[in-house]
């Protein structure tokens, strides 16, 4: 690998960054405006495109209302439904809508309700949020169990239809089980290194070494709490998400990397307040200290320096900073995760 100084004289990374196709894993909620998106030449989204306890008459609603926005003529979305249709948004000037949820409430224990949304457009589905469904337990349940009868089926049954495993706020167990047992690669849209930073939503070794045997990839995340040190003395910075990367690419390799922010796409950061409420008095585990050294502002959930896909060029800047080829890269700003997906979106 070429030293930093060699690295950055070579690329051009604001031309780098235009070149890329850039996928975001995750992004929490939407409510339409895509113009920080475009700005920041985002090819695509891993959209929840609906809240993470709705029911299933609330995905459906969500479904059928972002099938109605990227089906707009002159819109400024398309929809995605298989990888080929990321790169056509990139080409036609739009942003990629990948449909997800995260998680299986809405199919409760119905398996065939799993190719029905598939049919409508859903294209990743977390198994659990935060908390045990039908599926298996989240990361803040206490005790930690594996897949449920139910969970073991709806992962064969996911791999049929082609719909992406995500495990990002899957508990230890049921994430592992998920990975052992899935023919497909699985996912972690938007989760960091336990290792690094030790706080419930981020990941073991264990895990991020399995979902990397699958062929998935590990999407990490510039959500504050999952990169802060824990010193209220030091809000979170991109130095802090270098850390994390560095530690999962020394332990998986290069080409298992992804990024997922974990931002909202709307147009007026006030409406994401809501979900920021639930996961306040819901979820203190997560982010509580956080909140009291820094804020529970939207805003203030992110890295200094990162706060919108405006920003997303110093990601870009860094990583060619660190002698990154260009290659590697791209990889991590979308083609690692959409050759992953490639290999789950086979129908």
């Amino acid at each position: 690998m070429p030293s930093q100084s060699e690295a950055s004289a070579v690329l051009d990374p604001d031309r780098l960054h235009a070149e890329a196709t850039i996928v975001d894993g995750l992004v929490f909620m939407g409510d339409g405006y895509a113009a920080d998106l475009q700005a920041g030449n985002v090819a695509a989204i891993n959209l929840t495109v609906t809240h993470m306890e709705a029911d299933f008459a609330e995905a459906c609603d969500a479904a059928s209302e972002w099938a109605a926005r990227t089906g707009a003529a002159g819109g400024a979305w398309r929809l995605v439904r298989n990888v080929d249709d990321i790169g056509a948004a990139k080409t036609a000037g739009k942003v990629g809508l990948i449909m997800g949820w995260q998680n299986m409430r809405p199919i409760a224990d119905q398996l065939h309700r799993i190719a029905f949304f598939h049919g409508l457009g859903v294209r990743v589905m977390q198994l659990t949020y935060n908390t045990r469904n039908f599926v298996g337990d989240g990361c803040l349940e206490p005790e930690n169990s594996g897949l449920s009868l139910f969970g073991r089926r709806a992962i064969a049954e996911m791999n049929r239809v082609g719909v992406a495993i995500d495990l990002s706020h899957v508990g230890e167990r049921t994430a592992l089980q998920a990975a052992e047992l899935s023919d497909k690669p699985v996912f972690l849209t938007h989760a960091n290194a336990h290792a690094v930073v030790a706080m419930p939503r981020n990941k073991s070794d264990s895990l991020l070494k399995a979902v990397a045997g699958t062929g998935g990839t590990i999407g990490l995340s510039i959500y504050g709490p999952m990169c802060w040190d824990r010193n209220p003395a030091h809000e979170p910075c991109l130095d802090d998400f270098l850390r994390h990367l560095d530690h999962i690419v020394n332990l998986v390799g290069i080409d298992s990397v992804a990024f997922g922010t974990d931002l909202p796409a709307v147009k007026d950061l006030r409406t994401v307040d809501r979900i920021l409420e639930m996961t306040r008095t819901r979820f203190p585990e997560n982010v509580g200290a956080y909140e009291a050294a820094f804020g529970g502002g939207a805003r203030q959930r992110y890295l200094r320096e990162i706060g919108s896909p405006l920003d997303f060029p110093l990601i870009t800047r860094a990583l060619v900073e660190r002698g990154w080829s260009a290659a590697e890269v791209k990889g991590l700003l979308g083609e690692n995760f959409i050759r992953a997906l490639g290999k789950v979106w086979v129908h």
